[in-house]
């Protein structure tokens, strides 16, 4: 099996680029999406950690940027709670994909946290910078200060793209993408 970690910034396209390989992929903030919804364990752990702000089943992603935006080092308190339960929810996924010729990570975090291993390949998701904030712009729960403590926990986008075997140079077009997509695939396979 071959697994193909995607990097790259935040709102820089990751997931679009991930979805548009073509084979399963594993979409760690979908995961930790459905933890908050449907975990009672996370939750009490993230009560017994952050009494104040999780007092609440479900978890609301508000309640989670509170709690991220009132301390520094609440971040790392639920990323550590979170953490082992996506690794967890990756292994499954990859034993339920062992069979698949290709695999896809879609993990924010992915060398930040170790998670690749030496020989995973690795695609860099390049977008313009004013692309990227004219989308994240766009969110929902845009927050300019949210956005510095998540940039904060992650290696630089120069740093990723020195890691990486390709980089994908994301313009929002699919037919860029799915070409891209299709030379690294001619390349790998």
């Amino acid at each position: 099996m071959i697994k193909i970690g995607i990097l790259g910034d935040i709102g820089s396209g990751k997931s679009y680029v991930a979805q548009n390989f073509g084979y399963p992929v594993f979409n760690a903030d979908n995961e930790v999406a459905k933890l908050y919804k449907t975990d009672k364990k996370i939750f009490k752990k993230l009560n017994k950690v952050l009494p104040k702000y999780f007092v609440i089943f479900p978890i609301k992603k508000k309640t989670v940027l509170d709690a991220i935006l009132a301390n520094n080092n609440n971040l790392k308190k639920i990323v550590n709670v979170v953490h082992l339960e996506v690794r967890k929810k990756m292994n499954n996924f990859l034993i339920k994909h062992s069979k698949k010729k290709i695999i896809i990570l879609d993990i924010p975090l992915l060398i930040e946290n170790k998670i690749n291993k030496k020989n995973d390949i690795l695609v860099y998701v390049d977008s313009r910078k004013s692309e990227i904030l004219k989308r994240l712009k766009k969110r929902e729960n845009f927050n300019s200060k949210l956005l510095k403590k998540f940039k904060d926990i992650q290696f630089s986008p120069e740093y990723k793209k020195k890691k990486s075997h390709f980089i994908i140079k994301n313009n929002f077009t699919k037919k860029s993408v799915k070409k891209s997509i299709s030379n690294i695939l001619k390349e790998i396979l």
